[in-house]
């Protein structure tokens, strides 16, 4: 102005001056980017000289960083964008946000132009996806998160990733960006990587990436491989995650790698000596072992007994006398147990143990407290189709096979034994054998009382007339009985009718007989009689009939001859 002062010239002559003098310096226009000098920092605003006219005045909060710290002195170059040449006030109108939002944009069509990435942190989760600032607002589709789909989004929340830009539109504000591009071409140049260095044998690096119920895929970069469960240790693992868990680093050996398919299966235990190898030079038959529990199952209990070596106790190899259906009736997992070795097979990678052999044998000491024909009281535990079990000390039962039961009664079934036993009831037997090795009992009610097939030839001596009730009719014969238990086969030949006649029409279940003794067999216990013999049979009905006899004895006892009436009835 002081030049100014120096024209001598009018006021109006003046301004004209200064108005021509200041179009030199009007090379900046509004929604350009222009150069200025921070001139002085005040409390809420920072001027700024960009060689026009008059200086601007920006709030001091747009040159605050993320801490709202202002981050500008004087004397600073800062690129600002011109708004408007002049305000009501006379000032120029700049600012700082509008430029730097300018440079983004005109950075990120670059960047979309050329393919290339740009940084940015995720703020929030919005509706399909997340918001991301990348210098201005960003949408990144929630497909666009991750190579696999991502259920919790949230996770991404905070974190700075790099990005590609899928689409922009400056004029409408609208930037769409995808995290799984940079992946995808990321994990292709692992694999090539990875894939120049696969062979067999090959140690490598990797990371759990999932777990199911039979391995672990691990990522090596770029290509995953599967570690098989019964390759993760010498040991027994019942589940992988026993073992592995997703993210962590591991270890791994490649066993096998199909090129063609890209199949890749690894190992973990392979990098260690098989402990096997050397289980007979650490563990002998009879040998008394200790270890934990490590396992439970059905059938048994795995015990550890070194690095990658356990032994099982089978659930019958727990106690000599308790009915142990399972393991964890007797053990739990963490118990420390003492077992002796009843087997070694290293290479079915197995070794027996046993629990009870630490303990006194119930059954040897039953053997000598109950020899044969020892009479013996119990009761009655259970009662099952083939006999029934009657306990005779602690835990130990002893089975009365329903042949047993009696000497006399037809007894076939759990239901023909409940008509003389009831589970609980007290009951005397006789010990038929002690079996100690299969650890079996065998007892017997009959045999309490004398046999009376014993006597039966002695009292039905052959030629004797004996009366009876007629049991059952078959095609073949009548059977009679002679006294409770015991019967006699008349064979078709001995009942005086033809054999065109209809024996059922003859003779009827029920009815009172009367006939003569032919043939006593005690071995087969078998009577055989004839309701002929007093009308006088001729000699070749009787040769007949013993022909008859004779052919079957071989091959059809009176028990099958018997058996044959109970199916017809």
């Amino acid at each position: 102005m002081a030049y100014l002062a120096e024209v001598n010239g009018s006021e109006q002559d003046n301004k004209e001056f200064e108005s021509l003098l200041n179009a030199g310096f009007d090379a900046a226009k509004p929604g350009e980017l222009v150069h200025g000098t921070v001139q002085r920092v005040l409390g809420d605003y920072v001027v700024v000289d960009i060689g026009y006219k008059s200086e601007g005045y920006i709030p001091a909060q747009q040159f605050a960083d993320k801490t709202g710290k202002i981050a500008v002195e004087v004397g600073d170059q800062v690129e600002v964008l011109m708004l408007a040449p002049e305000n009501d006030a006379g000032e120029i109108v700049l600012s700082r946000d509008r430029a730097m939002q300018l440079k983004t944009w005109l950075h990120l069509e670059e960047v979309f132009q050329k393919g290339e990435t740009v940084k940015g942190e995720v703020v929030q989760k919005v509706k399909g996806g997340l918001h991301v600032d990348v210098g201005v607002p960003a949408f990144l589709p929630g497909s666009q998160v991750d190579i696999r789909p991502q259920r919790n989004l949230g996770r991404y929340i905070g974190e700075e990733m790099e990005f590609r830009v899928l689409k922009i539109n400056k004029d409408r504000g609208n930037i769409v960006l995808s995290r799984r591009i940079v992946l995808e071409e990321e994990r292709a140049a692992l694999k090539r990587d990875t894939i120049s260095h696969l062979s067999e044998g090959v140690v490598l690096e990797g990371i759990i990436k999932n777990i199911t119920d039979y391995g672990a895929f691990v990522d090596l970069g770029g290509i995953d491989g599967l570690l098989h469960i019964t390759d993760i240790s010498w040991g027994r693992v019942n589940h992988p995650r026993e073992a592995l868990s997703v993210g962590k680093p591991v270890t791994v050996v490649v066993l096998k790698y199909d090129k063609e398919h890209e199949r890749v299966s690894l190992g973990m235990k392979q990098l260690h000596d098989n402990p096997w190898e050397k289980a007979h030079e650490m563990f002998t038959v009879g040998q008394i072992v200790k270890g934990d529990v490590v396992s439970l199952t059905e059938y048994g209990a795995f015990i550890k007994l070194g690095e990658g070596i356990e032994g099982l106790i089978h659930v019958s190899e727990m106690s000599w006398s308790k009915k142990l259906r399972k393991p964890n009736k007797m053990l739990n997992i963490g118990d420390m147990v003492e077992a002796q070795v009843l087997e070694i097979s290293p290479e079915n990678q197995r070794i027996s143990l046993g629990l009870k052999q630490l303990q006194k044998n119930p059954w040897e000491e039953l053997s000598t407290e109950y020899p044969r024909g020892t009479r013996v009281t119990g009761t009655v535990r259970s009662i099952m189709e083939f006999g029934i079990f009657v306990n005779i000390k602690d835990e130990i039962d002893g089975l009365v096979h329903l042949t047993d039961l009696s000497w006399n009664k037809k007894i076939r079934s759990a239901k023909d034994i409940q008509d003389l036993f009831q589970k609980g009831q007290e009951v005397e037997a006789v010990v038929l054998e002690v079996d100690i090795e299969n650890e079996r009992l065998s007892l017997g009610v009959k045999q309490l009382q004398a046999d009376p097939w014993d006597t039966i030839p002695q009292r039905y001596p052959s030629g004797a007339r004996v009366k009876g009730k007629i049991m059952s009719v078959t095609e073949f014969g009548v059977f009679m009985e002679l006294e409770e238990g015991v019967e006699g086969l008349i064979h078709i030949s001995q009942l005086g009718i033809s054999r065109s006649d209809d024996i059922k029409s003859k003779f009827e279940v029920g009815s009172e007989l009367e006939a003569e003794v032919l043939n006593v067999d005690r071995e087969e216990r078998r009577i055989s009689l004839s309701i002929r013999g007093a009308k006088g049979t001729s000699s070749k009905e009787r040769d007949d009939y013993q022909n008859y006899m004779d052919d079957n004895s071989g091959s059809a006892t009176f028990g099958d001859l018997l058996q044959a009436s109970l199916d017809k009835e």
